[in-house]
Parts: structure tokens; sequence; C-alpha cells
């Protein structure tokens, strides 16, 4: 049976196991290179092979990032909030009530229970976008849960002792392409790089835990409250980079950040990510008395920042010497090391 290419970002081919030397690769290579060489935008190749299934190409020239330090990518604002943090009277006994052998197993049992564990067997495709950006940011996979849910989300729980294990709503799944998902899933393990896991499941557990403390334990959670929120929010402007950092496309972030904020599967193909970005930096352009109180105000409030902050944020961040420089760096070494196995 022949089947059809068509020039386009999204590679349509059979889906198989292709090996260097068999037929089968040698003609999809073939057709390849003679959609990249021809001059018209509609042109076709026809493979003379079975059972046709669609396989969403992604970019493979993405650089390794072997030996990568938390340090290196670490949003100031987190580094502060995060030392701040740690020099709370009573976080460490508040840490230990909330973060013992129980919680552990409540966490373990609920998500093995109602939710979908990801591996080589179950979501394949899902299980290599997390182990490919564990590659690229020189880090231990955690363990992966899908689970059924109506509201786009993604988290990390990390208990001492224990594999950590990031959690992604089937929503999230549906509103996001491939490259988006793996930027989320990069966050997450961005939480993991800088050790965020401690303070980010104290965080989560905070305002639903504080009743079940005693008295002095309610006032160290409400006194505490607050500024955990504040640290969160600076976190996640580190993760943002660690997403960047395994992407290595800016426009992918911005993308992510467009959806959660006000996207759909529906609307998904109309918005424009320039736009969005536009938007963001009218936003940051509002820098009267009146305008910053108000944003103070509302982002009090938000457990994250505001999308069209962290947009910016990415968007400063992705043009920087320091993105540039880390890149290169790891580029170099990488054909250093490639030039020694040879």
């Amino acid at each position: 049976m022949a089947h059809t290419l068509e020039q386009s970002s999204a590679i349509q081919i059979p889906r198989y196991s292709l090996h260097l030397s068999s037929p089968r690769f040698c003609q999809v290579i073939e057709a390849i290179t003679a959609l990249n060489s021809s001059t018209s935008t509609n042109a076709t190749i026809q493979l003379d092979l079975p059972i046709p299934l669609t396989l969403n190409v992604m970019a493979t020239s993405k650089i390794p990032l072997i030996g990568l330090q938390s340090a290196q990518f670490r949003h100031p604002l987190d580094l502060e909030a995060t030392q701040t943090l740690q020099r709370l009277p009573g976080l460490d006994w508040l840490i230990r009530s909330l973060l013992g052998s129980m919680a552990e197993q409540v966490f373990y049992l609920e998500n093995i229970g109602s939710s979908v564990l990801v591996s080589k067997r179950q979501l394949p495709d899902l299980h290599q976008l997390l182990q490919d950006a564990c590659h690229i940011l020189d880090i231990e996979p955690p363990q992966l849960y899908v689970r059924q849910h109506p509201t786009p989300n993604a988290y990390t729980l990390a208990m001492r002792g224990k594999q950590p294990f990031i959690v992604v709503h089937t929503s999230l799944l549906e509103l996001l392409e491939p490259a988006e998902i793996q930027a989320v899933l990069a966050h997450e393990l961005g939480h993991l790089k800088c050790e965020h896991g401690v303070y980010l499941t104290l965080a989560n557990l905070l305002v639903l835990a504080a009743g079940q403390l005693s008295p002095l334990g309610g006032v160290i959670a409400q006194n505490l409250q607050m500024q955990l929120m504040a640290w969160v929010r600076c976190a996640e402007f580190t993760c943002d980079r660690a997403g960047l950092l395994v992407t290595q496309n800016a426009n992918v972030m911005a993308s992510v950040l467009m959806k959660l904020a006000g996207g759909s599967p529906t609307l998904a193909p109309q918005l424009n990510v320039e736009a969005f970005i536009d938007q963001a930096r009218a936003y940051d352009r509002m820098d009267h008395e009146l305008a910053n109180l108000l944003k103070a105000v509302r982002t009090a409030e938000l457990t994250h920042p505001l999308p069209v902050l962290r947009a910016r944020e990415i968007d400063r961040w992705a043009d920087s010497p320091t993105y540039q420089a880390l890149l290169q760096t790891h580029a170099g070494a990488e054909k250093q090391l490639a030039w020694k196995d040879w």
C-alpha cells in the first residue's frame, strides 16, 4: 500500500522500529531528503509501506546539559526566598509533623490506586518525553503518573527517603502539544533539580493540614502560609528556566503559559505566541504607583506568578548572556566528548 508524505512541520511517517541498514529506514530517509530539497511547498513522496500511523517528529539536536548544577539557572528571587524560608523558626518541626511516614504512605497509595503509572509499557511516548528531559537536565527520572482531572495542572511531590513523583492531569495532556508537555515535565523536574521538593510539598499540604495540627502548629502554619506562597511563586520562575533548558525554544515555553492562561483544545490552533509575548511586555510597562499596588495585591493571592509575568521572565532569560553561555559551554563539551569517543 502506498502512503504519502506531505511537507510540514509534523512529518507523517509510519511508526516502526527502524534499523540503519533496513530498506524501510533507507526509504524514509530518501523521502525526507527529497522533501527538504523540493522547491514545491506541496511536494509529496509515495512510500510503499504498510500500516500508516502518525508520528510527530521532534527535534533531536537539543544540547544535553551534563553536569548541570541548579545554581547555574536558579532565579535570584528563588535563591533569596529559599534562604529566607530556611531561617524561619519552627519550619523543621512543621515539616516533620506533616511529612512523616504516614503522609508518605497516603500519597503513594493515592497515586498507585487512582492514577496511571507511566512506563515503557504504559504511555510510552509520554515516558520517552520524561526520559529525554531528564537526560538533558542530568537528573534521575522520577515516577510519573497521569490522573483524570478537568483542570489542566501538573505537580511534584518529594518525600524524604522516597522516590519523588510527578502527577499530570489528563486535561493538560489534551491541551498541549508534545514539545509543550515536555516543557511542563521539565518545569516539574526543575523543582527536583533545585531540591524544592520538601518545601513544595509542605506548601501543597499546608492549608489542608493546618486544621489537623495542634493549636501551636496551627499558629505556626498560619504565620508561614504567606511566606511559603511567596517562596512558591519565586520557585516557579526557576522551574520555567528548567523548561527552557529542555525545550531550548522560548516560544514553546511561552505557548505553554499562553494556553494555561486562556487556552482550550478548540482555541489552541488560533492562539498566537508573539501576541502573547507582546501582551506580557505591555503588562510590564505599567509601572506607576497604582499599577504596582494592584499587581502586588493580585499576586499575593496566587500560588503561581501570573502567566504574563512568567512569559516576560522567560523571554528575558532566553535573550540573556547567561542562558546563551550555558548552552554554548555544554555544546562545546558535547563536541569534545564525541571526538574522544570517535
